[in-house]
Formats: structure tokens, C-alpha cells, sequence
């Protein structure tokens, strides 16, 4: 493929002064402030730079480029270096370029290489920016990347914020670019002769963003060509609602929220008497009050403290951050989790194996640790090829799908619980846990996969040796724990060959 790509001189369209506005409505940059521009050299980061170089004096802007290198591409990321580093110096833009290595983090941590990509990349940006003083970060999203996002967030299944999209200012990272659509983008590098870099990786199907692009780009030019715009402009009406809706919680806690010895209290029928939805933000608003955060609050955590209100005095649901919601007879409090020796589920419902059929997907949830916190173990099936990689992941297992006769539950320890070992002995899931030195506190918290009293998984520890994978395979069945307060990757989502983590632990 070609790398640079060079656009035939037109009459710039009036996009700088589009951008000028969008920039000063949203007040992302002051006179006189500072910018670090992520650059990778692909269009619409060159953009993004060639537009921050034209309004630096109008805006008294202090700019600096910061090219990412990953290390994946070859031959290619370097001629992308060194496109942008000529592109920031004819600029009068100093140029930082920093180098990671996605692919040994990706699997390190048990993720993508998509998602270690974006992490190390804005890691290293905001390194920078302090570097610079507290600078801004900018990054050339637009439109269609923010219709993307939507619905990539729409399909994992999101509330009203993730429909919302991306913010045009989200901590420190702005959006100049959201404004405007990519053949826009294109006119204006066209009308200055600006050339750019094309990358190879756009053009596959290795990662989410691309299939999800295009989608978009089908419905664009078989459904209706302004798919893109009207999916950004739906987003900006649920960033809207949503704000809304924060808006008339946070009345409601102000006038029906109440401070009880270090926790929270509101009555049961405050909130059985609002519509759900609003319900559902009045929650989410204690959570953040009494914790302080809401990232790892899930759906599940907030539909169960809301079934508080049908239930009767005394019960509890136990959340992330060390801490339960409780019925205390009119009330549903939220206080720091009190200490019980049995700290157990029932098992969540369990399913056959053989009723999962290849290429589906089915997640089953249950609590996981001293606070209970909601962990999903997500299961999937595929057929097995020789010498393929097994996981090295902690929380991503791979089992022999044929060994597996009967009904799996998600469940915590039970008497006569065990697994094998190598050679074909045994040893009973109690014996494990102590030899593993795991406080009694614990123990009846950690989830366990089982098939009757056998033990596939003890999750986030070992696996079953019956149920391993060898040579004979034909088929796997792999798990995923999602959440939970030990979740060190899991939540990849990567695809199957994909995954890192020793079958044992």
C-alpha cells in the first residue's frame, strides 16, 4: 500500500473558522494556553496539527506534537515517524516521539492489542502534557469516530452517557476535530497540498473499530449518506438526557438523601415512586457520594439495590468499594460493608455446554471476593487447532470442550468439592485453598466453575488438570471473568487465539 498519500491543491473549504468556534463554544483552549497534539500522521491528525499551527497566533497558543510509535509495524511506523517529525519541524512545532511496545504489553495485561495501543498512547500524552506544564491534550477525533463510538458503545450495551459518545472535553483531552466529518478533513488537506500517511492496519478486520467502520460506512452509502452525522447528532441528544437526568437526580438527593452514621439513607418508597430510569441516576448518585467513584458499578449492582425497595428489613446486596446497600425498614442505606462469616451466594443458573453453539456467546454472573463485587464469567466455543497459543492469562481459561459430560454452574465452595491432579489423583478444594495460604475470609468468596463436585476453575487460581487441553483436543470451551476486584485483563474481550495466561496458576 501506498504510505504517503498526496491530495491535489483545491480551494480550502471554511473549516479553520468552523473549528475556531467549535474550539471557543466549548471553551477547550484559552488564549495563551498550551496544547500537546497527538500526531500518528494519518489525516486526521495532520489535520488536527495543520489547523492548531493556523490559529496559534490567533489564539496565543503554545503547540507541540507527540508521535506514538508501538512498535508493531515494521518499516512502516518508522516512515510514519518520520512524516511527522518533518511534518511538526516545517510546522515550527516541536516534535516528541516516544516508542512502546503494544504488543509485549497486550500480552502482558491480557488485552487487545487495539486496547493496549490506546492506553500506552494516552499514557505517554499525558506524561507530556504535565511535562508542559498541565498542557491540553488534543486528539483528531471526528464525526464518524464519534458515530463509531456510539455504536460500539450501543452494541456492548451501554446507558444514556455511553450513547453520548465522546466528550469534546473529557479530562484534559479535547475534540476540536468532532465538529466536522471526514471528507471535510479531506478537502481541507486537498486545498493546503498537504500530503498524509495511510495506515495499512485500517483496511482489516484484526480490530473492533475497523468492522464497526465499516458498518457505519455501508450504512452511509446503501441506507442514507448523512448515517454518520445523524448517528453524532443522536449522540449529542443523549449526552442531553443524560445530563438531564444528573440534573433531576441530583435535586432528588438533595431534598430526600439523607447522612446516617458514615452512610446514606433514603426512604424505599422515594424511589419505588420515580420512573425507573430516574431511579436508576438517584442510585448511581449515592454511589459516587459514598465512594467517592461509580467505574466499577455495573447495571446488576444498581437493579439490585433498587430490589431493596420490595424487599424486607434486614436484607443487604453487597457492592464494589467495600460496600452494601442494606434495608433498614423504610430505608435503603449504603454504608461501609460489615463484616459476616458466610459471605455466599446461591449458584448462579447453570447451562450445558452443548447448548452454546460455536461462534455465541453466553455470560453468567456472580459475586466474587469479600465485597461481592459482580464478576461475569463470559463463555464461548471453537474448534481447536494444534500448537495454537493457549492463554497465559489469569482470568482468560481455555478447557477441553469434549471432557465436559454435564451441567456447569458458576457457584461458590461446597462440601466435597475437588480437583484433579496431575497423574490422576485429587485434592479436595478446601486442602487447595489452604495450601495456597488464602485467608478464611476469602475462601467462600472466590467463584468456582464446576461440573457436580469437580472444580474446573477456580477462578483467578488454577484449573482442573482432567480438563486441560492436549493434543487430542478438538474443541474448546473458553471462559472469561469479567469485573471483580481482581480482574487483571479478562475483560479483553480478545478473540480467541488472542489470549495470555497459563492454563495453571
Amino acid at each position: 500500500m501506498k504510505r504517503i498519500v498526496r491530495v491535489a491543491g483545491k480551494k480550502v473549504p471554511a473549516m479553520k473558522e468552523r473549528v475556531k468556534q467549535f474550539i471557543e463554544q466549548n471553551h477547550l483552549l484559552q488564549k495563551g494556553g498550551r496544547v500537546v497534539a497527538g500526531v500518528s500522521g494519518g489525516a486526521d491528525s495532520t489535520a488536527l496539527l495543520c489547523l492548531l499551527c493556523e490559529l496559534r497566533d490567533e489564539l496565543d497558543l503554545q503547540v507541540e506534537a507527540v508521535h506514538i510509535h508501538h512498535g508493531i509495524r515494521g518499516e512502516e511506523a518508522d516512515r510514519d515517524r518520520e512524516f511527522t517529525e518533518e511534518l511538526a519541524r516545517r510546522r515550527g512545532v516541536l516534535c516528541t516521539t516516544v516508542y512502546v511496545r503494544a504488543r509485549e504489553y497486550a500480552a502482558e495485561k491480557g488485552i487487545s492489542e487495539e486496547e493496549a495501543g490506546r492506553i500506552l498512547r494516552y499514557g505517554a500524552l499525558r506524561q507530556e502534557a504535565e511535562r508542559m506544564g498541565g498542557a491540553r491534550i488534543a486528539v483528531g477525533h471526528h464525526r464518524e469516530d464519534q458515530a463509531e463510538t456510539i455504536l460500539h458503545n450501543l452494541f456492548r450495551g451501554s446507558g444514556l452517557k455511553g450513547l453520548s459518545g465522546m466528550a469534546a472535553e473529557e479530562n484534559g483531552v479535547i475534540r476540536p476535530l468532532l465538529c466536522v466529518g471526514r471528507e471535510e478533513i479531506l478537502g481541507y488537506l486537498a486545498g493546503i497540498g498537504q500530503p498524509y500517511c495511510a495506515d495499512s492496519t485500517n483496511e482489516t478486520d484484526d480490530y473492533t473499530r475497523n468492522r464497526i467502520r465499516k458498518l457505519l460506512q455501508t450504512a452511509c452509502s446503501q441506507v442514507n449518506p448523512g448515517a454518520a452525522r445523524h448517528i453524532a447528532e443522536a449522540g449529542s441528544r443523549m449526552a442531553e438526557a443524560d445530563a438531564y437526568f444528573e440534573s433531576r437526580a441530583a435535586g432528588i438527593l438533595e431534598t430526600e438523601c439523607r447522612r446516617q452514621a458514615g452512610g446514606l439513607g433514603i426512604k424505599a418508597d422515594v424511589l419505588s415512586e420515580l420512573p425507573d430510569i430516574l431511579a436508576e441516576y438517584v442510585v448511581m448518585g449515592m454511589i459516587r457520594m459514598q465512594a467517592g467513584r461509580a467505574k466499577d458499578i455495573a447495571s446488576a449492582h444498581v437493579e439490585a439495590v433498587l430490589g431493596l425497595a420490595k424487599k424486607g428489613s434486614g436484607k443487604r446486596v453487597r457492592l464494589p468499594y467495600g460496600m452494601e446497600a442494606v434495608r433498614e425498614y423504610e430505608t435503603i442505606r449504603l454504608q461501609r460493608a460489615e463484616e459476616r462469616e458466610d459471605t455466599r451466594q446461591d449458584a448462579a443458573p447453570g447451562f450445558r455446554p452443548d447448548s452454546l453453539p460455536r461462534g455465541e456467546r453466553l455470560g453468567i454472573q456472580t459475586a466474587s471476593g469479600e465485597g461481592e463485587q459482580m464478576m461475569t464469567l463470559e463463555f464461548s466455543r471453537f474448534a481447536y487447532e494444534k500448537n495454537q497459543k493457549i492463554p497465559e492469562n489469569r482470568y482468560t481459561k481455555w478447557f477441553d470442550y469434549d471432557k465436559i459430560k454435564g451441567t456447569l454452574l458458576v457457584r461458590h465452595r461446597e462440601s466435597g468439592d475437588y480437583i484433579s491432579l496431575k497423574g490422576g489423583g485429587r485434592k479436595s478444594l478446601k486442602s487447595y485453598l489452604i495450601d495456597q495460604k488464602i485467608p478464611l475470609r476469602l475462601r467462600d468468596g472466590i467463584p468456582v466453575l464446576a461440573e457436580g463436585k469437580h472444580i474446573l476453575w477456580i477462578v483467578g487460581w488454577r484449573i482442573s488438570e482432567y480438563y486441560k487441553v492436549t493434543d487430542d483436543t478438538k474443541e474448546i470451551l473458553q471462559v472469561q471473568a469479567h469485573g471483580g476486584e481482581k480482574d487483571d485483563g479478562g475483560s479483553s474481550g480478545s478473540d480467541p487465539g488472542r489470549g495470555s495466561g497459563a492454563q495453571d496458576r
